[in-house]
C-alpha cells in the first residue's frame, strides 16, 4: 500500500485528491496538511511514501517546504501539483528534489500514474517537462529572468509579486526586514528591474503568484 500525504490548503482541492487516490487499488492517503508546517510536522512524526504537495501555501513557499521535506525523510517522494504552469516552478522544482511536477488541470489518470512512477523509485517526467529540460541544460540564454534567482530569492519575488510589503515578508519568512530587502535589490539586479512595482507586474504576467 502506498501510503500519502496531500499538502494543499484548499479543502476542495483536498478532497478530490482523496476521491481520486481513493478509487485506486494500492494507495491511501493517510495524511492531510492545510499548509507547510502542517506538512512538515506529520512527515516528522509518520510514515509516508509520497507528498503530494501545493507549491503556493500560506506561510512558508512550497520550495522552502520542499528542502525541508527532503531534510526530515531523504527518501520521501515528493509529487508537486500546482495551479502555475510547468514553465514558472518544474525545473526549480524538479532540481530542488521533487519527483514529479504535475499542474492542477492534469486528468486524474495522470497524477495516479505519476503516484505509482514515484513510488517505484522513479521521476515521473511529463514529455513538455523533458523539453524544457533539455533546454535548460543546452541553453541558459532561453531561461526566463527569474529562473536564474536562488529558491529564497523566489520566494521573496512570489510575495513581493502577491503584494506583500517588506515587513509583511520578513515575518513570514522569519528573516529580517534588512535581509528581505537585501533579496529584493538582488533580484531587481538579477532581473534587470528598477522598481517593485515592475517586479510585481512580471510576477503576475507569469503567473507566479495565484
Amino acid at each position: 500500500m502506498i501510503r500519502i500525504l496531500v499538502a494543499d490548503d484548499h479543502s476542495v482541492v483536498r478532497k478530490g485528491l482523496v476521491q481520486i487516490v481513493g478509487d485506486s487499488p494500492g494507495m491511501e492517503v493517510i495524511g492531510e496538511a492545510t499548509n507547510g508546517q502542517e506538512a512538515l510536522e506529520l512527515v516528522r512524526s509518520g510514515s509516508f511514501d509520497v507528498v503530494i504537495l501545493d507549491v503556493s501555501m500560506p506561510g512558508r513557499g512550497g520550495l522552502d517546504v520542499l528542502h525541508e521535506l527532503k531534510a526530515a525523510s531523504p527518501a520521501l517522494r515528493i509529487i508537486v501539483l500546482s495551479m502555475h504552469p510547468e514553465e514558472q516552478y518544474a525545473i526549480r522544482s524538479l532540481r530542488d528534489g521533487a519527483s514529479a511536477y504535475l499542474t492542477k488541470g492534469c486528468p486524474p489518470e495522470e497524477l495516479i500514474a505519476a503516484i505509482q512512477t514515484v513510488a517505484s523509485g522513479k521521476r515521473y517526467i511529463t514529455p513538455s517537462i523533458a523539453d524544457r529540460l533539455a533546454t535548460y541544460v543546452e541553453d541558459d540564454s532561453r531561461q526566463l529572468p527569474h529562473e536564474s534567482l536562488s529558491d529564497r530569492e523566489m520566494s521573496v519575488l512570489v510575495l513581493i509579486g502577491s503584494g506583500k510589503q517588506v515587513s509583511e515578508i520578513a515575518v513570514e519568512l522569519n528573516l529580517s526586514v534588512k535581509t528581505v530587502s537585501t533579496y529584493r535589490s538582488r533580484i531587481l539586479a538579477k532581473m534587470g528591474m528598477e522598481t517593485t512595482s515592475q517586479l510585481m507586474r512580471y510576477a503576475i504576467q507569469h503567473e507566479l503568484v495565484e
